[in-house]
């Protein structure tokens, strides 16, 4: 039985990695993982299979044990050991054989569906309403409309929760689906080329009334993947099964993409989920808390909220952060405890790989303008907006002070540059296409 006190230096040493690390990586490796015993220098934590302990003791051990020593303030060893996989009695483990229909069966292990990704979970703002709207529609009626369903974002912002919510919708009908991720149907493809078993390959995907596929982007380029799924996307769809797709962009975007494929990425609903604005931040921050049983004051709600806008995951980051620490110490949830452990998030990292001249060159070709648009006297709509951008981002990710901004942007007064900042601030909360211009420049500067 797992140790309390390694559960929770473990969580902690999650939140702290999940805001270091790319979101894919941490999902990928880092996110089912959890912590068992401690003792004064050595950590254990349960990772899924072999082959994540080597990944991870090959390209993390080191930022992650010295997480962890940060975290537990001393030296620390982090030993990894595989979980142990014998069937639990949860409510998502398979059911037996004999209790369903031979043709109503296809959620084996490696598709278990995460039982937090529902659609009671999801919250539901501005910037995803369409989405989630959809994704409703076709898990109530699959096939009958939006097919296939293609739901396009960044990282973080829900895409898979939504695909996971249908499955679940699934399972409570009594539905054959599969949840598969696209380079989990690009390795089962290969495997039965290789096993010469592809008919059974064939059998498996073309037999269920719901295929949910994530990350379709990964498809491009794959030529023999993308014949493969060209004909099982076919077959699904003229037996009007329902098809779900989730990429990082919409098809015409997907380069190496083949054109036939395309076309039928785009017969039915092209979705896409915007960054939450402030009010759903703020609403998805307290219904975490609440799954995580934290009592969460409104300014703190606020204040973490205004310090993350990019995506769901670092928000959850952040929180675990504040939870692990809070828990750690024994102290309570203050405003002063959840600055210091979410003080380190963002500007720090940003101050250390941004310049000025990187941050007006970013902004220069998102708004097409010019130095000389920024440092002049034009007033046109355009390049009022981005030289506003410039002077946000100059004081939000590199802390310059106002009067220097207002002397790199054309000798501006103070008054200006604080107006000018404040007016961002207040927009991006507001305004979707505004908050994703900013986010579109911040990922070009600090990726």
């Amino acid at each position: 039985m797992a140790d309390t006190h390694a559960i929770d230096t473990w969580k902690a040493v999650l939140g702290d990695l999940q805001l270091q690390v790319n979101p894919s990586t941490y999902e990928t490796w880092l996110k089912d993982t959890q912590g068992v015993s401690i003792s004064d220098n050595l950590l254990a934590v349960e990772v899924a299979t072999p082959f994540a302990i080597e990944w991870l003791e090959r390209r993390m051990y080191q930022s992650i044990q010295s997480t962890a020593q940060k975290i537990a303030g001393r030296p620390l060893q982090v030993q990894f050991q595989v979980r142990n996989t014998a069937p639990s009695n949860g409510s998502e483990s398979p059911v037996a054989d004999d209790q369903r229909p031979a043709h109503r069966t296809i959620q084996t292990p490696q598709y278990r569906l995460n039982g937090k990704y529902n659609f009671n979970s999801f919250v539901v703002g501005p910037s995803n309403r369409l989405p989630y709207s959809a994704a409703r529609a076709v898990a109530e009626a699959p096939g009958r409309s939006y097919n296939p369903l293609f739901i396009y974002s960044g990282v973080g912002l829900g895409k898979t929760h939504l695909l996971h919510a249908i499955g679940h919708t699934c399972v409570s009908e009594g539905l054959s689906f599969i949840y598969v991720t696209c380079e989990q149907f690009t390795n089962e493809f290969i495997t039965a080329i290789r096993g010469r078993t592809t008919e059974d390959f064939r059998a498996k995907y073309r037999s269920v009334e719901v295929l949910l596929m994530d990350d379709i982007q990964f498809i491009s380029g794959k030529e023999q993947t993308q014949e493969g799924f060209f004909h099982t996307f076919n077959d699904l769809h003229n037996s009007n099964r329902q098809i779900v797709l989730t990429s990082d962009r919409p098809p015409k975007a997907l380069a190496l993409l083949e054109d036939r494929l395309r076309s039928r990425f785009e017969w039915g609903l092209i979705a896409d989920v915007q960054p939450p604005d402030l009010e759903t931040r703020m609403a998805i921050l307290r219904t975490k808390a609440e799954q995580m049983d934290l009592g969460l004051d409104d300014s703190i709600t606020e204040f973490v909220a205004k310090k993350v806008q990019k995506n769901v995951r670092e928000l959850e980051g952040c929180l675990n952060r504040i939870a692990a620490l809070a828990k750690l110490t024994g102290r309570p949830i203050t405003l002063e405890l959840a600055s210091q452990a979410i003080a380190d998030f963002m500007p720090d990292l940003s101050r250390r790989s941004a310049s000025p001249d990187r941050i007006m060159e970013e902004v220069n070709r998102k708004f097409r303008v010019t130095n000389d648009d920024l440092t002049g006297a034009s007033r046109k709509k355009g390049i009022v907006r981005a030289r506003h951008v410039a002077m946000y981002l100059l004081h939000e990710a590199l802390g310059m002070k106002d009067t220097e901004i207002g002397r790199l942007l054309g000798d501006r007064d103070h008054a200006t540059v604080i107006n000018a900042v404040g007016k961002v601030n207040y927009e991006i909360n507001v305004d979707s296409q505004l908050r994703q211009d900013v986010l579109d420049i911040k990922e070009a500067i600090f990726s």
